[in-house]
C-alpha cells in the first residue's frame, strides 16, 4: 500500500546485534592529578598585576584533579580542560553565560554527570558504601528458610 515504506527485512540478516559494551568501572582514591592551573594565561589587570583564576573555576578544577574519571586522563585531556577552564572563568568572571553550553558539552565528554558517565558507560564505585541488607530486614529473626516453609506447605 502507498506511503507505508518498504517491507520489513528478514529478522535472521540484521546486521546490527545491539550487544552492549562492558561498563568501565573506576574507583575514587582521592589522589590529586593532573596540573595546576597555569598563571600567566589571563593577562594583567589595569594595575599590571596578573589576574587570578576566579574561585569558582579553581573550584572546578580541583573537583577534576580529585575525580575517579582523572585516574584515565592523558596529557592531551588536561590541555583540552584547561582551554574548559579558560571558559569556565570567562563565564564567572565576566558574566558571559553564553559560554556555558560549550562548557556543559565540553565536561560531558569526561563523565561530569550521572547520565555522561552512564552515557560513556563508566562506573564510579564507591567502596566506603556497602552494599548491606537494610537493618529492617536483616533485624526480623523470624524470617524462616524457604526450603521448611515449602516443606510444610506441601508435606
Amino acid at each position: 500500500m502507498a506511503g507505508r515504506g518498504p517491507a520489513p527485512k528478514d529478522p535472521s540478516k540484521r546486521r546490527r546485534r545491539n550487544a552492549t559494551d562492558p561498563e568501565t568501572v573506576i574507583t575514587p582514591d582521592d589522589e590529586l592529578r593532573g596540573p595546576e592551573l597555569p598563571e600567566g594565561v589571563l593577562g594583567d589587570d589595569a594595575d599590571g598585576n596578573p589576574n587570578e583564576w576566579h574561585p569558582m573555576t579553581q573550584l572546578w578544577w580541583d573537583s577534576w584533579r580529585t575525580s575517579a574519571q582523572a585516574q584515565t586522563f592523558t596529557a592531551t585531556d588536561w590541555l583540552f580542560l584547561i582551554d574548559t577552564a579558560l571558559m569556565h572563568h570567562t563565564m564567572w568572571a565576566k558574566g558571559r553565560w553564553e559560554f556555558a553550553s560549550e562548557v556543559r558539552l565540553r565536561a560531558a565528554k569526561f563523565g561530569a554527570t550521572p547520565e555522561d558517565r552512564a552515557r560513556l558507560k563508566l562506573k564510579v564505585d564507591d567502596p566506603a558504601v556497602q552494599r548491606t541488607v537494610p537493618n529492617n530486614i536483616a533485624a526480623a529473626g523470624n524470617v524462616s528458610d524457604i526450603n521448611s516453609r515449602r516443606a510444610r506447605l506441601t508435606g
